[in-house]
This record gives C-alpha cells, sequence and structure tokens, in this order.
C-alpha cells in the first residue's frame, strides 16, 4: 500500500478519525468515576448517574425533543430500531415504510411477517430518491399501527420530508418512527415539531462518537413494551422488568464510556456549527459531484441536486465492478470508499445497481478540498481504464 496518508471517504458506515481531544476527556472521566449508574447508593454512583442523566438532557435538546421525553440508551440504531417494531407491534398489525430503509428496518418487518404477526407496505421513492409523503398516506389502513421511515438514506443521501409525513400521521393518530442513523450530527433533527413518536440514533457516524452506543428517544405516551428483561438498578425486587422509564428499555449496565464519549462529542458539535461546518461539508460534497459528473464513464445517482441533501455521493465505473473500483482506490490511491448494496438491497434494486451495487463516497468534517480533488483524480484514471 502507497504510505500517503489516508484518505477517508467512508463516514457514511463510522466517522474517522473520532475527535481525539474529546475521545481522551471521555476515557479520563470515565476513569474518574467507573461505578456502574443507578447501581449503587454511594457517592460516586450517583455521580456516574447523574453524568448518564445530563447526557439525556443533551440529546433533547440536541434533537428538538421536549425534556419529559424519554432517551433511553442502546448499542446502536438497529437495536433501537428492533426496540420500537418489536415493543410496539401486536399480532394483525400493518406498518407503512419505504424502499429506501436500510436492512435494520427491513429485516424486522420481514422477520415479524414471516412469523404472521405483521403486514406491511413500501413506498417507493421516485427518481431524485425521495419519498412522496401522498403516497405514505394512500398506504395507511385503519389497523396500521406505525408509520416507520429513515430521515436520510444512507445509499442516496437523500433527506425525506419528515415534517410533512409526520403532520400526516399526526392527523390519523399514528406514530412516526424516526431513524436518523446517518443525519444525526450531519444535519438539525426536530422531533418535536416534526410529530416523530419514536426516534432511533446510533453514535459512532455523524456524532463522532465510539461504536457500541445508540438508543432511542419516544414520546412519553408512546406504549412500548420492553423487549428485553433483567437488571436496572431499580426496583430489585419485583420479578417483572419494571416499566419506569428510562429503564423500562434499559437492561443490563449501560455503556457508560460511550455515553461520556457522547457527551464530548455533542459539546464538540455545538461548537462546530458555529463555524458552519455543515456548509463546509456540502461545498466539498458538490465539489466532488461536479467532478464526478465530467468524467466520462462514471454513473451518478440521485445528485442532480444536492439540496436536502446528505455529504454523501453515490456512483459506479462503466465497465467496473463497484468492489474492484474500491479495491483499486484503497490499493492504489489509498482512499475508503464503501461499495456493495450498503445494507440497503432495496435502494439497488430500485436503481438498477443490484446484485453488484455501487461506490460510496460519504464526507466528514475531516475532509479537505485536497482530499476531494485527489479522488476525483483517482475515479479519472480508473474510468479511462475502463
Amino acid at each position: 500500500m502507497d504510505d500517503k496518508a489516508l484518505i477517508y471517504l467512508d463516514n457514511a458506515a463510522t466517522s474517522y478519525p473520532k475527535p481525539a481531544g474529546c475521545m481522551l476527556r471521555a476515557l479520563a472521566r470515565y476513569i474518574e468515576l467507573g461505578a456502574s449508574p443507578s447501581r449503587g447508593g454511594y457517592d460516586l454512583a450517583r455521580e456516574a448517574e447523574t453524568a448518564v442523566s445530563d447526557v439525556r438532557h443533551a440529546l433533547r435538546c440536541f434533537f428538538g425533543a421536549d425534556e419529559h421525553y424519554p432517551v433511553c440508551f442502546g448499542s446502536n440504531a438497529t437495536d433501537a430500531l428492533n426496540t420500537l417494531i418489536q415493543g410496539l407491534t401486536e399480532p394483525g398489525d400493518h406498518l407503512v415504510s419505504t424502499c429506501l430503509e436500510h436492512n435494520s428496518v427491513l429485516r424486522p418487518l420481514h422477520h415479524l411477517r414471516a412469523q404472521g404477526r405483521i403486514e406491511f407496505d413500501l413506498a417507493e421513492f421516485d427518481a431524485s430518491g425521495f419519498v412522496n409523503p401522498d403516497d405514505i398516506a394512500a398506504m395507511i389502513r385503519p389497523h396500521t399501527r406505525m408509520v416507520v421511515i429513515n430521515h436520510a438514506s444512507n445509499v442516496l443521501g437523500t433527506v425525506q420530508p419528515v415534517s410533512a409525513i409526520g403532520e400526516i400521521c399526526r392527523n390519523k393518530g399514528i406514530p412516526l418512527i424516526l431513524d436518523v442513523a446517518q443525519s444525526a450530527g450531519a444535519i438539525p433533527v426536530e422531533m418535536k415539531n416534526w410529530n416523530v413518536s419514536g426516534m432511533a440514533f446510533t453514535c459512532h457516524k455523524s456524532l463522532l462518537s465510539p461504536s457500541g452506543i445508540g438508543g432511542l428517544i419516544i414520546h412519553p405516551d408512546l406504549p412500548i413494551r420492553p423487549i428485553r428483561f433483567g437488571g436496572t438498578g431499580i426496583d430489585s425486587a419485583n420479578l417483572f422488568h419494571t416499566q419506569t422509564f428510562p429503564y423500562r428499555l434499559e437492561a443490563g449496565t449501560l455503556n457508560f464510556l460511550g455515553i461520556l464519549a457522547l457527551n464530548e462529542s455533542l459539546s464538540y458539535l455545538q461548537e462546530l456549527e458555529t463555524q458552519g461546518y455543515r456548509q463546509m461539508e456540502m461545498a466539498l460534497t458538490e465539489k466532488l459531484r461536479d467532478g464526478l459528473s465530467e468524467i466520462y464513464g462514471i454513473d451518478l445517482y440521485a445528485a442532480q441536486s444536492l439540496e436536502n441533501h446528505l455529504p454523501l455521493i453515490t456512483c459506479n465505473v462503466r465497465g467496473y465492478v463497484a468492489a474492484d473500483v474500491g479495491a483499486i482506490l484503497d490499493g492504489d490511491f489509498n482512499i475508503a470508499v464503501r461499495t456493495g448494496l450498503h445494507c440497503a438491497p432495496l435502494v439497488h434494486k430500485h436503481i438498477s445497481t443490484a446484485p453488484n451495487g455501487a461506490i460510496r463516497f460519504s464526507l466528514g468534517i475531516f475532509n479537505t478540498g485536497a482530499s476531494i480533488d485527489a479522488a476525483i483524480s483517482a475515479m479519472s484514471i480508473i474510468a479511462r481504464n475502463a
């Protein structure tokens, strides 16, 4: 491999590098506290619980939720989505989702349908990568239990009209469940204003935290059941799992180090916001889009407009399998991208890139104009040799 510095363009999978100062401060805080939150009446355990409560509050503010919305920690967005989908559905329920979804939604839906528990319909998306809210409305039945959608596609980068869909759900009296795995930290999220009843997040992408920490935020009236049972640190005499939030959906010891790291990352992101980092990311994304669009033999997907779009570009090189382009970018140019189906097979089926998928460039806060120039140059060389 070339000894030049790695150009990392796979931030939609996980952000890299992490802000080192944040991670070191979180580790130092963890070493200082160390005790398990809610697992003792002594001062150190109480201080640990207070630190966790502070992060719950910070998340409510960050995602536009009211102070009384429970914040429940888990391991990632997939974990949270399983909790929401399985904890809200009853036999005979109908769900509405979309063909833009990640397998973290599609697989729970298909497994529950195979067990005879639910039925569901999936709304298509248009050539620009957007779902029409009217299509969602048309699929809602009298026994529809929820609408579950992603805020932004991990394949196309398109940001869906959540506010309009949330208004439809509010008028119909059904919950809207939102997957913000890709959008959290990259673009603003307004849970209450958009009438979102439940939201699943992960922290290792644009929230700049380590893997293994995520969770969900819910409206306090959402009648969700726990799907795992165990120790919570409270109500220990009860042999049935507590119904008290947030512990109702938190079985076992929390990832305290991950929560402390998230707290540092949230503060870091708020500082970056004053510097206009989102605008800088999108300016670099536009530079990449324009550069790739000028190369003969490269096909771009849903990138004609970057309005309502994440800093993400997906493409293919005619004459190449996507995985081979990724291997060349890695081996010859030290550029890291994601290739394949991106755990979203229906998107690729819809845009006719299945079964081999496509090449995804996803930018982060540490990318520069020079890294984008290098990516465009490398793709130009590859396309010329096709």
